[in-house]
């Protein structure tokens, strides 16, 4: 494929990525007061990370049984307070053991 014929694609991608980010400017002039959509602007950012991440976690081994044993460790090490590196470290060895059993 030559150059040319990604010129449309990029321009397009260009626009949305320009409006995104240019609208919520234009629309929004004054502070938002309304506890409802500060709230809901607050957890945007966390549902659209879960939203990507989710999937991928769950088909990253080729295995649901084993990504799932993955991600229960990462949780309940996360939700324990753990560090990012306590995290990841023990959630690589507890798929790795579950590989190995399963």
């Amino acid at each position: 494929m030559s150059w040319s014929q990604f010129l449309p694609y990029l321009a397009v991608m260009a626009g949305v990525t320009y409006l995104i980010r240019m609208l919520p400017l234009t629309v929004f002039r004054r502070e938002i007061k309304s506890r409802f959509v500060m709230s809901f602007l607050h957890y945007v950012p966390y549902a659209v990370l879960g939203a990507m991440t989710i999937p991928d976690v769950l088909y990253s081994t080729g295995n649901i049984g084993t990504a799932l044993v993955g991600l229960v460790v990462a949780v309940a090490l996360a939700w324990r307070g753990k560090g990012l590196l306590t995290v990841a470290i023990a959630a690589c060895v507890a798929v790795a053991a579950a590989q190995l059993v399963l």
